[in-house]
């Protein structure tokens, strides 16, 4: 069987994003039922998020861990999506948190740290480099917090890709864009074709945001964004930004997205089917889109018409052309409050139960790409090899993996960016105006 990446895979969003719409607690836990799991009180437990096939791996490593340490004790049980968020938030700040923290970095992961509710592992990835050496460096960003390291990544990579029907591009006697010139250029001979330049899911919103993760580091750099997460007064208003926001306006006035965009939903994949169907010649999308359109676009991917490049780069930008914005990671902290018993089986498993080579060789045979260097051979093996290759060389050689902005801030400021790039797409708003209201949510 092809090697494919199913729906599980697809994007796990935070609160102000479209969900699995969430269960009664009671009913949404699966395993062992809670921090003080069998084993006694210093038998360490973990939290995980249910779903395969991400939920049977997870599992394969605990219990592989378990078998090979006797002598430490670790449980974990899983929780749909919503209710996980709900009960790890109440769990946390009721002090009982299970000793390992599943969870997306950026903002969540800074108010833990600034409540001191998760460890410090720094000098742990200093005495055991060979760790962190293992895995991509872009995948530590969105667990690092004032140059320190409180999280794990685990599990997959996931960046945003530019895809495009190479039919339709050859049909137009085009090549994908290498520049945003190119881009807009390419816009204007879509349009006079009668085919929509770029297929865009755009009351999701936060597909309409990964065009500006793109633009404010290909014009600024990874720093633009770096001062809004750090909670530097006017950030959005930098000129970066400024310009960056005016890009994706001209864009818009270009007619560069599909005519009603701002009705169409990522999570009905009507963005996708516009893109194998032809009607568009492009999409921004994530690389978890991937084993969806392999599995509804009827032979659009069996037979190469998909294709897939980096985000062009912006004429005079200060942003490295390997630079990649998306999910770099899942990630796993420690409770600040586990016991020392309990913290030194959590680290014993970050250090010897993750990452096997049976872990890796079950993420690629579900058609992901695990956070892990020098596994191209293992990838040039699969049925959709040139992808997989794709987006390992993507990710493994970023110089900056920007995380997703609405899980990289806070809850309030994530939804407050939502709303105001919809107005902005829909030129509602100016740059400027859209600046004016993002700074008012600095430091919330």
């Amino acid at each position: 069987m092809a090697p494919r990446s199913p729906r599980p895979f697809r994007r796990s969003r935070l609160a102000a994003a479209v969900t699995i719409p969430a269960l009664v607690l009671s009913l949404a836990a699966c395993g062992t039922s809670g921090p003080q799991a069998s084993g006694g009180k210093d038998a360490a437990t973990m939290w995980a998020l249910s779903g395969q096939p991400k939920e049977g791996i997870r599992q394969d490593t605990v219990d592989a861990f378990v078998k090979a340490h006797p002598d430490e004790k670790l449980s974990v049980t899983f929780f749909q999506n919503d209710a996980y968020k709900t009960k790890i938030r109440t769990a946390i700040g009721a002090g009982q948190a299970p000793t390992l923290i599943y969870g997306w970095g950026g903002g969540t992961l800074k108010s833990y740290v600034e409540a001191k509710q998760v460890q410090d592992l720094t000098s742990f990835f200093a005495d055991n480099p060979a760790v962190k050496d293992r895995l991509f460096p872009g995948a530590f960003g969105a667990a690092t917090v004032d140059d320190k390291i409180y999280a794990m990544p685990i599990q997959d990579v996931q960046p945003v890709v530019l895809f495009y029907n190479k039919k339709v591009f050859k049909d137009a006697g085009l090549q994908p864009p290498k520049t945003w010139d190119d881009l807009m250029a390419d816009v204007k001979v879509f349009n006079d074709k009668g085919i929509a330049p770029i297929s865009l899911a755009g009351q999701s919103r936060w597909t309409s945001m990964m065009w500006l993760e793109y633009l404010f580091d290909r014009i600024g750099g990874p720093e633009v964004f770096q001062d809004i997460f750090d909670g530097k007064p006017n950030a959005w208003s930098n000129p970066a930004a400024i310009e960056a926001l005016t890009k994706i306006q001209e864009l818009a006035a270009a007619d560069g997205f599909i005519k009603g965009f701002a009705t169409i939903t990522a999570d009905s994949n009507a963005d996708q089917a516009l893109l194998y169907t032809g009607k568009a010649a492009m999409m921004l999308q994530g690389g978890w889109t991937f084993g969806s359109m392999k599995t509804d676009g009827g032979d659009f991917v069996q037979k190469g018409d998909l294709g897939f490049v980096p985000f062009p780069t912006v004429e005079g930008g200060k942003g490295d052309p390997s630079d990649v914005a998306g999910n770099p990671a899942n990630y796993l902290s420690i409770s600040a409050t586990a016991t020392e018993a309990q913290k030194k089986t959590a680290l014993s498993y970050v250090k010897d139960g993750l990452f096997t080579d049976a872990e890796v060789d079950a993420y690629i045979k579900n058609g992901a790409v695990p956070i892990v260097n020098g596994i191209e051979d293992k990838l040039a093996k699969t049925d959709d090899a040139d992808y997989l290759t794709f987006v390992y060389k993507l990710s493994s050689n970023a110089k900056s993996f920007q995380q997703s902005w609405d899980q990289a801030l806070s809850p309030a400021a994530s939804e407050t960016l939502l709303n105001n790039i919809d107005q902005l797409f829909s030129r509602a708003i100016t740059p400027q105006q859209f600046a004016d209201n993002m700074n008012k949510t600095i430091g919330k």
